[in-house]
């Protein structure tokens, strides 16, 4: 299912081309809790003649501390400007004005799971087409979505939630037991189907809209980060044996576990880099600004301003915190593995991830025995290298927090280049639960 793998339809999906016919450029807004972060990218040939994407520009800005809370957008007029801001860096440095763009969606009540249906098909001598496979998928949709909007409506406390998919993808599809990576035209009596999901309320996905709009661009897709980053290394280079990817943001910590394959499902904790900045202020009576600074410093080995707070307590103080952290990532990953064995690797990114107590906490021994692991799970951060079908040309792509917006970039990419009929076959499920 390699060729399906990654392949993922988005809300509002659609082709994006020059006037001229040829590709045009492509924003990517990771629309963070800390800073606004785009991209330019655009499509070019790769060395083997596939399509990759060459970063022609990078821009960010710090957001507010009101404009964004865990991942989600609370002053709408804010996000815009410090969006704006950020892509008008990105197109000065690229020479290029994108029309279409993709944004990452995060926060605690932004659900993903892969759900499956294995349909018996009414007349197996027939070649299966496009209209029955959209049938099978809206049926796979109707349960995921019913699923959702009872988790998340439990969770809000908010009863008839408007809950809406933001995108799907394709997990696994197999005919009579043989995996293919298009069923059109085959026959067969057992048609089995699993669907990766990605449910928001509208309230969030409206915001990010209002984004796009204000910004005078296309939207081409929003994605759930985590499945983003979860599905942005090369092809095969999981296998079937899979791995755990947290992703460490200012506002959320994002968890996606890659199983046999496919993604088994995503996580969002309402703790990240932040969290942090807040408890140091609180315990050593400091403006948020100073406790950011201190943050900082003490994240990158430098030395700690005169008058500041002794270096053995700030760490500490740091060492408590990232155990309560610990303690919410050791919840959300056992909630994924659902008593199965869990894959023994962990790819770590995200600006949060820059800080050494998060990855001693990780590497310690007590929490990952309490959860199916076979063994001590190896640990590993993300760099933007690792980020597949991306050229950075810019040179500015350097640190853990570039992987996510790179990840998105890679899934813009994606997003503009489907054409097969599975795909259109989601594109149509999808906006039939819009409607």
């Amino acid at each position: 299912m390699q060729g399906l793998l990654g392949r993922v339809v988005g809300w509002l999906p659609g082709s994006h081309r020059a006037s001229n016919g040829g590709p045009a450029a492509i924003a990517a807004l990771d629309v963070g809790t800390e800073f606004a972060k785009a991209l330019v990218v655009t499509p070019e040939p790769g060395p083997d003649g596939t399509l990759i994407g060459a970063v022609r520009g990078v821009g960010r800005q710090r957001q507010g501390l009101s404009h964004m809370q865990s991942g989600t957008v609370t002053d709408i007029d804010a996000v815009v400007d410090n969006c704006s801001r950020a892509l008008a860096q990105a197109c000065e440095v690229a020479a290029l004005e994108p029309r279409s763009v993709v944004i990452g969606i995060a926060g605690e009540l932004v659900k993903g799971t892969t759900a499956s249906l294995a349909a018996r098909r009414s007349d197996p001598r027939r070649p299966l087409d496009e209209a029955e496979l959209e049938k099978v998928v809206e049926r796979v949709q109707d349960d995921a979505l019913r699923d959702a909007e009872r988790r998340i409506g439990w969770e809000s406390g908010i009863d008839r939630l408007d809950v809406r998919l933001v995108h799907a993808a394709i997990v696994e599809l197999k005919i009579d037991g043989y995996p293919v990576s298009n069923p059109i035209g085959f026959t067969g009596a057992h048609l089995e189907l699993s669907i990766f999901n990605a449910f928001a309320p509208m309230v969030h996905l409206g915001a990010l809209q209002s984004v796009a709009a204000a910004l005078q661009l296309q939207l081409l897709g929003v994605i759930a980060e985590p499945y983003a980053v979860a599905t942005c290394l090369a092809p095969g280079e999981l296998g079937d044996t899979g791995a755990v990817f947290i992703d460490v943001g200012g506002g959320t910590t994002d968890v996606a576990l890659v199983r046999h394959g496919g993604i088994a499902g995503t996580k969002m904790l309402g703790l990240g880099g932040r969290a942090f900045t807040k408890g140091l202020a609180e315990r050593f009576a400091l403006t948020f600004a100073r406790a950011e600074a201190l943050k900082v410093a003490a994240a990158d080995g430098e030395e700690l301003p005169e008058a500041a707070v002794p270096r053995d307590e700030l760490e500490a103080a740091l060492h408590a915190d990232a155990s309560i952290w610990l303690d919410g990532i050791e919840l959300m990953i056992g909630d994924l593995a659902e008593g199965e064995l869990l894959p023994a690797r962990i790819f770590l990114c995200g600006g949060g991830a820059r800080l050494p107590q998060i990855v001693a906490a990780l590497a310690g021994d007590a929490w990952w025995r309490r959860l199916p692991f076979a063994r001590r799970p190896e640990l590993r951060p993300l760099t933007p290298d690792d980020v597949a079908g991306l050229r950075d040309t810019t040179g500015m792509l350097v640190t853990r927090q570039d992987v996510t917006p790179m990840a998105l970039a890679h899934q813009g990419l994606i997003l503009d280049s489907q054409t097969t009929a599975v795909e259109r076959a989601m594109r149509e499920a999808v906006r039939a639960m819009d409607l």
